[in-house]
């Protein structure tokens, strides 16, 4: 009986040392999984996020001024208010910025939204880029609560000439909510 309970001891470490190898190796794949997983999806892309603060450089176009508009939408839900803070703004291409929307929560009760983005012209949206936004997470709402919600954004450089405005725009949805609308 010693004799198998040794070797099912030594069974048992390796297998264990393997799954510790494994984890190991596993955590250094995540760094280069996580670059796929954002280039497949264009979300926190490192590439698009460095070329869109990138100011220098002979290949960047010249900046010039482009119109930004910004509008809101709560498909079928009377339980938000939700606009943006200001209705346009002008940007210079290959700059960063900041602009805000407000939100309230209608409800007398604890609450989830969630922000869906546009932009448009539909072939401006790649040259559209956010580095801070709040559609990347649920936004939790205390009841009656109201709040302003930032976003970070370039426009890149590159942007076709014949586009002069762009619009971006959010629709805010309840998260709780089902695909038959009710909670």
């Amino acid at each position: 009986m010693n004799e198998s309970a040794n070797k099912a001891n030594r069974g048992l470490t390796a297998r264990l040392l393997l799954m510790v190898a494994a984890s190991f190796a596993f955590g250094f794949a995540l760094v280069p999984l996580y670059d796929v997983f954002c280039e497949v999806t264009g979300v926190g892309s490192r590439a698009g996020l460095s070329r869109a603060t990138d100011t220098g450089g002979t290949a960047a176009a010249e900046p010039r001024i482009v119109t930004v508009e910004f509008t809101a939408s709560v498909p079928g839900s009377g339980r938000w208010e939700f606009a943006p803070v200001a209705a346009s703004m002008e940007v210079k291409t290959g700059q960063l910025y900041e602009t805000h929307y407000r939100a309230r929560n209608l409800s007398g009760r604890d609450v989830t939204g969630q922000a869906v983005p546009s932009v448009a012209p539909m072939r401006a949206t790649k040259y559209f880029l956010k580095t801070e936004c709040f559609c990347f997470t649920p936004q939790h709402f205390k009841g009656a609560e109201e709040r302003e919600l930032a976003v970070r954004f370039v426009v890149d450089r590159d942007l076709p000439p014949g586009i002069d405005r762009l619009t971006l725009s959010y629709a805010f949805y309840d998260v709780e909510r089902t695909a038959d609308g009710t909670t």
